[in-house]
C-alpha cells in the first residue's frame, strides 16, 4: 500500500472511507502498482488482432510489432488516438450547445433565450455576418449555420472559427505547414482512419496530424463552446465565491452538479430556486446547489455557485453523506460514484444517453423539455433529503473565498479604467518594465499520482514570487481556489513587489478596496479559449507571434485525453507547455525529439516535462527570460 498525504479536507474523507471499508481512487491506484511500463512509454499496440504487441524500448526484446510497426509508429499512433479522444469530447460538447441553441431559435426549446446580445454581435461580426438593422434571432441563425458548417463543410476552406479566433500570423504559418483544418468531423474520422492497421506509418506525419487535431479541439471545440455559452447564459463578470468541501450544508438539500454542460446545470439551478418552498416543506432550510469539476466552474463564473470539489474529489464528496443528489452530464464522471453513493442513499442522476451508469437514475435531459426534466431532477433530490434528514453527516470544515469571473471582457473592462483608448497598454507597459515578468496559464485535472506533491500550488507560488501572473481554468482553478490563491490575501502573501504593485492598481481601478488576486480564474476547461483570445489580443497589439510573448502553459497534473489535445493546440499556437507526468511518448525517440525540440522550429511551441514543481517553475521562468531577452525587454 503506497502512503500518500493530501490536503486536510481531502485526507479526512479518504480516512473516513478507509475506516468504513469503502474503496477510493487512492486505494485503487495502490492496487494497480506496479503499472505497466510498456503502457507508460506508449510502446504497446492493440489496434489489430495479430497483437497486442509490445516493443522493448531497451532493445532486448522485439523491436517491431507483428505488422512491422516500430516503436516510433506505435507511440505516434497512440498519441494521435489520445488526441482524437480529447478533441471529440470538446467538439461533442460544442455541438450539443449549438444544437440546443438552434432548437431555441426554432421555438422547440422555449426554456432558453439569448442572454448576451453584445456577445452575439461580436461573434457574428467576427464571422463576417451582417448585423446592422437585423433582428437578433436572424443574426443568431446565421451564427448557428457558421458553426454547423465547421462540422460539415467539404470545400477545404479553413474553419470559420479558426478565421475568427486565431491570430492572422498563426493562420498564415499553419497554411504554409499544411496544418489548417476545414471540417472537425472529417479530421477526427481521418485521424482514426490513418491510425488503423495498414495506414500511416510515418511518425512525423502522424505528429503533424496531432497538431491538426489540436486545432480542431481549440476552435471547433473550445472557442465555439465558450462563445455559445456566453451568448446563451451571459459572459462572466468578476465576483466573489466560496470553495472547498465545507460549502455543503447538512440542513439543506445538497445538489452537486458534476460534468461540463451548462445547458443542464443552468436549468437545475433555476429550478432549485423555484422549488425552495417544497424543500422547506420537506424539513430543509433550502436547496444548496454546489459545483463539481467544470460544471462547477461554469456555474461559479456566471452565478456565483460555490466550487465544492475538483475531479479527484468527485467521489470523495459523496463520503460526506450530505450530498442528496449528484447530477451528471458528460465527461470526467468516475464509475466508482454509484457504488459509493449506494452506501449513503445518495441519488446519482445521469442525463445523457451516452453517459449511463449502473445503479444510477436516468433522466433523459433534452432542451425541448428542459424545465420539465430539471423540475423532476430537483424533486428527486428533495425526496432524497427526506431519507437523509436526521442522519449523521461528515462535512469537512475547510472553506475558502475566491474572486472569479475573469473573462476577457471583464479584464478589458478593468483595463479601460486605466486607458480607455488602448486598454492593453497598461499590461504591455508593465510587461516591458518587468512588474509583470510573464504570464503562465494552468489547466487540467488533479492527479492522484501528483496531488500529494502539491504540484500545482508549489508551481504557482514559485511563479508568483517571481512576478509571473497566473491564469487558470478547469480543475486547477478548483485547486487554486481551495488553496486560497484566488483572493487578495494571496497577492500580499505570495507575489513579488512588481506584480503586487500592478494588482493593487488594478484592484483600485476595478473599484475594490483590495488588490486583484494573483491567480485569475478564467473558467472551465473549454474556457482555455479565453486565454488564447487574450494572447491573440496581446500578440496582435504588439505585432508579434504568440510564440514571441513571455508566456507559457502548464498541465501540472495531466490526467485526461482532453488535456493532451488542448496542450497540442497550445503548442500549435506557439506556446511552451509544461506537462507532468510525462505523456506516453518516451518509448519513441522521434516523438520525444519532435515534441520537445523539433516542433519549436515549426510553430514555436514545445513540450516541457518536469515532475519536480520547483524545477518545473524554474524551467518556465528560464523560458520567459529567453522570450524577454529576444524582445529586448
Amino acid at each position: 500500500m503506497i502512503t500518500r498525504k493530501f490536503d486536510s479536507a481531502t485526507q479526512s474523507l479518504i480516512d473516513r472511507a478507509e475506516s468504513i471499508g469503502i474503496s477510493t481512487g487512492v486505494e485503487r491506484l495502490s492496487n494497480q502498482q506496479p503499472q505497466c511500463g510498456f503502457g507508460q512509454l506508449g510502446t504497446c499496440c492493440r489496434i489489430c488482432y495479430m497483437g497486442p504487441c509490445r516493443i522493448d524500448p531497451f532493445g532486448d526484446g522485439p523491436t517491431v510489432g507483428v505488422c512491422g510497426a516500430t516503436a516510433d509508429t506505435i507511440v505516434c499512433r497512440n498519441l494521435l488516438r489520445e488526441e482524437v479522444g480529447g478533441a471529440s469530447s470538446h467538439v461533442g460538447h460544442a455541438r450539443h450547445v449549438v444544437v440546443a441553441f438552434k432548437k431555441m431559435l426554432e421555438g422547440k426549446a422555449p426554456s432558453y433565450k439569448i442572454t448576451d446580445k453584445d456577445k452575439l454581435l461580436e461573434v457574428a461580426k467576427g464571422l463576417g455576418i451582417e448585423t446592422d438593422g437585423r433582428d437578433e434571432k436572424e443574426i443568431a441563425k446565421d451564427v448557428v449555420e457558421k458553426a454547423l458548417e465547421d462540422l460539415s463543410r467539404q470545400d477545404d476552406e479553413p474553419m470559420n472559427w479558426i478565421k475568427f479566433r486565431a491570430p492572422e500570423k498563426e493562420i498564415k504559418l499553419w497554411k504554409e505547414k499544411g496544418l489548417l483544418v476545414s471540417n472537425a468531423h472529417n479530421e477526427i474520422e481521418e485521424a482514426m482512419h490513418r491510425t488503423s492497421m495498414g495506414n500511416d506509418e510515418d511518425p512525423v506525419n502522424l505528429l503533424l496530424a496531432c497538431l491538426r487535431i489540436g486545432l480542431v479541439d481549440g476552435y471547433a471545440g473550445l472557442h465555439m463552446a465558450t462563445d455559445f455559452h456566453d451568448i446563451l447564459f451571459g459572459t462572466p463578470k468578476v465576483k466573489t465565491i466560496e470553495a472547498n468541501l465545507g460549502v455543503l450544508d447538512k440542513d439543506k438539500v445538497n445538489i452537486a452538479m458534476h460534468g461540463h454542460n451548462p445547458v443542464l446545470s443552468e436549468k437545475i439551478l433555476e429550478w432549485a430556486g423555484k422549488l425552495t418552498s417544497e424543500a422547506e416543506e420537506a424539513g430543509a432550510k433550502g436547496v444548496n446547489v454546489v459545483g463539481v469539476c467544470c460544471t462547477g466552474n461554469e456555474l461559479t463564473m456566471r452565478r456565483g455557485v460555490p466550487m465544492a470539489a475538483h475531479n479527484m474529489q468527485s467521489e470523495l464528496i459523496l463520503l460526506t453523506g450530505a450530498v442528496d443528489a449528484m447530477v451528471v452530464d458528460m465527461q470526467c464522471i468516475w464509475p466508482s460514484i454509484t457504488r459509493i453513493a449506494d452506501c449513503f442513499q445518495t441519488k446519482i442522476i445521469t442525463t445523457e444517453s451516452f453517459v449511463k451508469m449502473q445503479g444510477a437514475v436516468h433522466v433523459a435531459f433534452e432542451p425541448e423539455e428542459a424545465d420539465k426534466k430539471a423540475e423532476e431532477i430537483v424533486r428527486l433530490a428533495i425526496d432524497a433529503f427526506k431519507q437523509r434528514k436526521g442522519k449523521d453527516v461528515f462535512i469537512p470544515s475547510e472553506k475558502s473565498v475566491g474572486m472569479i469571473g475573469f473573462s476577457v471582457e471583464a479584464i478589458i473592462e478593468v483595463l479601460k479604467k486605466l486607458n480607455a483608448d488602448d486598454p492593453l497598454m497598461p499590461v504591455i507597459d508593465n510587461i516591458k518594465n518587468g512588474n509583470i515578468y510573464g504570464v503562465v496559464g494552468f489547466a487540467g485535472c488533479p492527479s492522484i499520482k501528483l496531488r500529494d506533491t502539491y504540484m500545482t500550488e508549489i508551481m504557482v507560488k514559485e511563479l508568483l514570487k517571481n512576478n509571473v501572473l497566473v491564469v487558470t481554468t478547469g480543475c486547477t482553478a478548483h485547486i487554486c481556489a481551495q488553496a486560497g490563491l484566488l483572493n487578495s490575501d494571496a497577492t500580499e502573501k505570495y507575489c513579488g513587489e512588481g506584480l503586487k504593485t500592478v494588482l493593487k492598481v488594478l484592484g483600485e481601478a476595478a473599484g475594490l478596496d483590495v488588490p486583484l488576486p494573483p491567480v485569475w480564474h478564467m473558467g472551465s476547461c473549454v474556457d482555455n479559449s479565453r486565454i488564447a483570445t487574450l494572447l491573440k489580443a496581446l500578440a496582435e497589439r504588439l505585432d508579434v507571434r504568440i510564440s514571441q510573448l513571455p508566456v507559457a502553459g502548464s498541465a501540472p497534473e495531466l490526467v485526461q485525453e482532453k488535456a493532451v489535445s488542448i496542450g497540442t493546440w497550445l503548442m500549435a499556437l506557439g506556446l511552451t507547455v509544461h506537462i507532468a507526468p510525462h505523456p506516453r511518448i518516451l518509448g519513441s525517440p522521434v516523438a520525444t525529439k519532435v515534441l520537445t525540440e523539433g516542433l519549436e522550429e515549426i510553430t514555436g511551441g514545445k513540450a516541457f516535462v518536469e515532475l519536480d514543481p520547483v524545477k518545473a517553475a524554474s524551467g518556465l521562468l528560464d523560458h520567459i527570460k529567453s522570450k524577454r531577452e529576444a524582445l529586448g525587454i
